[in-house]
């Protein structure tokens, strides 16, 4: 067993699991990219860390001088919170006040001050608010992980490149969600260059269309579906768009735990419905992967799990 000198060494190199049970046998195998599996609990860690540690080679940071401060739905706010307790920052979250308590409560025990903000005014009023905040402290720094392109590189030079090294760049379909389309972007650009027969699946709520061109609106998927088109997404990279019920993600969410073992939150299980239907069109020697972003840990206070 390998010693690590920190914390922030563990992000990364997340597993990939079959699906045994919820895909038809006579389709396609179906794979989840497991990236609760990162110290901080979700995907967001790859970007937390590398959009931290760009600043601090720009000079944009001092540790136990300057402040970090994010607006984000819940796991970049953990994420930042991890990494910013480590390299000695003071790190201020601001999101919309329906995010669940665990997500808020996560951010405090590593140190973060959290600011909600009315969800009606999505994420946007968190932007806004950090913005406001940030304008009445000296040194601080805003990553903006919606603009900043170090989101997008963080999944160039990790995500993609375990993804390709574990199915010996042989996949066929990848199916993620976007939230701030740095996942998105970043591993689906370097996929692209190494399997350009790959199909790529973005799901967005069906509540909240806005890549698709539609109006922004609510919906029950946290960190997907912001209520705008980020800038740091790549709309070429994907080929179809795929819009989940709020109904169909929680009942897969369920079923992935009860049957496979495997307990997501709804972005990852939304991944998972669109991958079990397209691996229904496609042979059983081909190999669909969707990406789970975080654990479903973080919302067992909701209706995700009415148990």
């Amino acid at each position: 067993m390998k010693l690590h000198n920190s914390i922030l060494e563990l992000v990364g190199d997340t597993p990939i699991v079959k699906l045994n049970k919820l895909p038809a046998t006579d389709g396609a195998q179906v794979f989840m990219k497991l990236e609760s599996f990162n110290p901080g609990g979700s995907v967001k860690d790859r970007a937390a860390l590398n959009m931290i540690e760009q600043a601090e080679k720009e000079g944009k940071l001092t540790p136990g001088v300057s402040t970090v401060i994010e607006p984000t739905s819940g796991n970049t706010g953990i994420g930042l919170a991890m990494v910013c307790a480590v390299k000695g920052y003071r790190c201020i979250i601001t999101m919309p006040d329906n995010a669940t308590k665990e997500r808020v409560l996560l951010m405090k025990a590593y140190g973060a001050e959290v600011h909600l903000t009315p969800a009606a005014l999505r994420m946007q009023g968190s932007i806004d608010e950090a913005i406001r905040i940030a304008a009445d402290i000296p040194n601080s720094y805003i990553p903006l992980q919606f603009d900043n392109p170090a989101n997008a590189d963080a999944h160039r030079h990790t995500t993609a490149v375990e993804i390709l090294n574990a199915f010996d760049h042989q996949l066929d379909a990848l199916v993620l969600t976007a939230g701030t389309g740095g996942t998105v972007t970043g591993t689906g650009e370097e996929l692209k260059k190494a399997l350009p027969n790959l199909k790529i699946y973005v799901v967005e709520p069906a509540g909240s269309p806005v890549l698709a061109g539609g109006s922004p609106g609510p919906h029950k998927i946290p960190g997907t579906g912001p209520g705008f088109i980020p800038k740091i997404l790549n709309p070429n990279v994907f080929d179809e768009i795929l819009h989940i019920q709020d109904e169909d993600a929680e009942t897969t969410a369920r079923q992935l735990a009860a049957q496979e073992g495997i307990l997501v939150g709804a972005s990852g299980a939304a991944s998972a419905y669109f991958a079990i239907q397209k691996a229904k069109e496609l042979p059983p020697t081909a190999r669909v992967l969707c990406l789970a972003p975080d654990t479903g840990e973080r919302y067992l206070s909701s209706d995700l799990f009415p148990y």
